[in-house]
């Protein structure tokens, strides 16, 4: 592992971010099939335990946590046992949770996954995507405002799931005090009904693939191009670029790894260091929180993802939305060394 890799992950544990967004709470239902059932031609899942975890932006904030970062939480969950069970979670991971507010008004988001074995066989979603209460935001925006004037934050991460937490007046508002106090700010967009509509002066935005094409309202089909070859992705960075004017574009590319822009003009691809895919869910998560945590321990927005790049590698060798852990990252580092 290069000195400036180890030296990035160890000063994790000295990084302030703050994460608003979508909370949610991931549960699964774990059990066996044997025999379909008589009533429809659906298996029968005997369901042998349940867990949960944090999920959405919630999962952004374990995976800094777990990571060693400082998290300061901020978003909604209902006045519910599932927003219960999710502060709960998220205190374990000693997370601030000041700035997460408990209202009747809305019910906390659930997904619940079965699983069979290693198979996902159905997820129900339950949810409410009316937005915020506009009090609220204003609460979170300005209390946000005052981390960053008070130089008690390095960054603050936007994770967006088009839920009704983020709006652009809440980034509009954030963006221009964090520029001028030179806190980094990071949106993970979801460009769709409900998602932030392109705002400006982020430090990097962080799209996928399909949403990078969807924001830039860009025909996709390359899959089979080398991304550095793949004209249609070149053209929806430089359009994505040119209308939200970010720093720093991130596109992840799946089993293509990512692509680092500035200005719309590629920086790096960086090859993806996964080894075995079971399960993608949440991995875009875990690169906004590692790239977040690693360019608030200084390095350059190309390091940052490349850590980042680690990070996913390893979590979508796991089964469900799964967090990286401070020692599976470094031990990814140091195998990566070896490869190299």
């Amino acid at each position: 592992m290069s000195n400036i890799y180890r030296n990035t992950v160890e000063k994790f544990s000295g990084t302030k971010i703050a994460v608003v967004g979508d909370l949610m709470l991931d549960v699964y239902l774990w059990g066996e099939v044997n025999r379909i059932s008589p009533e429809a031609p659906v298996p029968v899942v005997n369901i042998r335990k349940r867990t949960s975890c944090p999920g959405g932006a919630a999962n952004v904030m374990r995976n800094i946590a777990t990571c060693g970062g400082n998290v300061t939480a901020f978003g909604a969950v209902g006045d519910d046992v599932s927003g219960r069970e999710l502060l709960d979670k998220l205190a374990e991971l000693s997370i601030d949770l000041q700035g997460i507010v408990s209202t009747g008004d809305c019910r906390t988001i659930e997904k619940c996954r079965v699983i069979a074995g290693a198979q996902q066989l159905l997820r129900a979603d339950f949810e409410d995507t009316a937005a915020l209460d506009e009090d609220i935001q204003k609460k979170i925006t300005d209390r946000i405002i005052t981390l960053i004037e008070n130089n008690e934050i390095d960054a603050v991460i936007f994770d967006d799931y088009a839920k009704g937490t983020l709006s652009a007046e809440m980034l509009n508002g954030i963006i221009p005090v964090a520029s001028a106090h030179n806190v980094i700010t990071i949106l993970d967009p979801k460009p769709k009904t409900g998602g932030v509509p392109p705002v400006k002066g982020l430090t990097l935005l962080k799209p996928n693939r399909s949403e990078a094409f969807a924001l830039a309202k860009v025909n996709d089909n390359g899959r089979h191009l080398p991304p550095a070859e793949d004209p249609e992705l070149l053209l929806a960075a430089e359009k994505i670029c040119a209308e939200w004017e970010p720093e720093y574009l991130l596109i992840s590319l799946a089993s293509q790894g990512m692509a680092v822009f500035k200005k719309g003009k590629l920086l790096k691809i960086i090859p993806t260091m996964a080894r075995e895919v079971f399960d993608v869910s949440g991995a875009g998560d875990t690169v906004a929180a590692v790239c977040t945590a690693a360019m608030a321990a200084g390095c350059d927005a190309v390091t940052a993802a490349e850590i980042a790049n680690f990070a996913a590698g390893v979590v979508v060798g796991k089964i469900g939305t799964a967090p990286i852990m401070k020692e599976e990252l470094i031990a990814a580092l140091n195998q990566g060394d070896k490869i190299s």
